[in-house]
């Protein structure tokens, strides 16, 4: 990780530091998600997660993939940075009171009802 330029470092630590930011991280470790259901969880507009999606996506802490209708988003770490900062991210937050209404939330989502298709 040492041999890892100093910009990455900068891209993970600017990436993730916003709390829907790390809400979506940590909703992702759960399971694949696309725009609509994260954007139920967390309470904000499509725009608005579309927006943090895409700084996690450059700081290469997602992907996405199409999946019929929906796309889905995905944790695929590409850098020992983002990989670090994701095995710690669980164990930092997972006892907090959002984080746990967040994962309750999960369990209700149904993408076919709550999407616009």
């Amino acid at each position: 990780m040492n041999n890892m330029p100093i910009k990455e470092l900068d891209k993970i630590i600017k990436a993730s530091a916003d709390i829907n930011r790390m809400r979506i991280l940590n909703m992702l470790m759960s399971k694949k998600m696309c725009v609509c259901e994260m954007a139920f969880v967390l309470g904000i507009s499509q725009p608005s997660v579309s927006r943090h999606l895409k700084k996690l996506k450059a700081a290469s802490f997602i992907e996405s993939e199409n999946e019929g209708l929906w796309t889905n988003y995905y944790l695929c770490p590409k850098n020992a940075y983002a990989k670090n900062f994701l095995s710690s991210l669980r164990e930092w937050i997972d006892s907090d009171k959002t984080i746990v209404q967040d994962a309750e939330k999960i369990k209700s989502v149904n993408r076919e009802k709550l999407c616009c298709l």
